[in-house]
């Protein structure tokens, strides 16, 4: 088995924090996981995933990426080896779809043949028609579709690793369930590392092979959802979970 992410005793305060937001956390993801992040607002899960691209740094400790630690190599390198996902999607309004997705390939000065094979087979691997949408702009798109594209430029030149910081959050919940699914196709399809934030523990339970569970910068539980289910590590942990049980009972009252 192939570690992807290592993380060694790693702390992070920001200034003026009363305590860390991310707290001694040591863990590995192997490769082809499916790891979501769980927590609360400022438990530190979006905190944990920002410094996996560094866009912060630890203050002490290590991440360690395929056995390379990531501070002995040059932050643009270690960014364009990881694709990212964020709620608010960032595409560019003023550029195509097609272009969106071109974007680092441009930058890697990929020749113009190699870059509209690869928006295309994107596009189409993300449920999206090439010749229907590679052409529009993004104030043409629903948001699950803008959501969409957004996963096909962070897969553009082909990452080991996918960053997606509560990447549905702004969406529907039919259109959320949707592209639940979606991802889970993608990820299945791909083989890829994929690493997701969520505050939603249904979410998070059906996507992860394995869940973290944080809270205030501690790491207080990293499992399969049946044994967290089954075996919560701690008082916050069992409420995350009665939380989840008292949501199911409530609709089976309807149903």
């Amino acid at each position: 088995m192939v570690v992807a992410i290592e993380f060694k005793n790693v702390c992070k305060r920001f200034p003026g924090a009363s305590c860390r937001a991310v707290d001694d956390v040591s863990l590995t993801v192997n490769e082809g996981d499916f790891v979501t992040i769980l927590g609360s607002s400022g438990c530190g899960k979006t905190t944990l995933l920002k410094m996996i691209n560094r866009l912060y740094e630890p203050d002490s400790g290590n991440i360690i990426l395929f056995g390379e630690d990531i501070s002995t190599v040059d932050v643009v390198k270690v960014r364009r080896r990881i694709g990212y996902v964020i709620q608010q999607i960032g595409l560019f309004p003023h550029l195509t779809v097609g272009e969106n997705v071109a974007t680092v390939p441009k930058l890697l000065k990929w020749d113009k043949a190699r870059i509209d094979a690869r928006v295309d087979e994107l596009l189409a691997l993300t449920g999206l028609k090439p010749e229907e949408f590679r052409g529009r702009y993004p104030a043409q798109l629903s948001g699950g579709q803008q959501q969409r594209v957004g996963l096909a430029r962070a897969l553009a030149v082909d990452p080991k690793i996918m960053l997606m910081d509560e990447p549905f959050g702004a969406v529907d919940s039919i259109t959320r369930e949707k592209l639940q699914e979606e991802l889970l196709r993608l990820h299945r399809e791909t083989g890829k590392t994929f690493l997701l934030v969520t505050h939603d523990i249904e979410e998070a339970f059906k996507l992860g092979d394995r869940v973290m569970i944080m809270n205030e910068g501690k790491l207080l539980q990293f499992d399969t959802p049946e044994a967290i289910i089954r075996r919560p590590a701690d008082p916050f942990v069992q409420s995350l979970v009665d939380s989840a049980k008292a949501k199911e009972a409530f609709w089976r009252d309807y149903l």
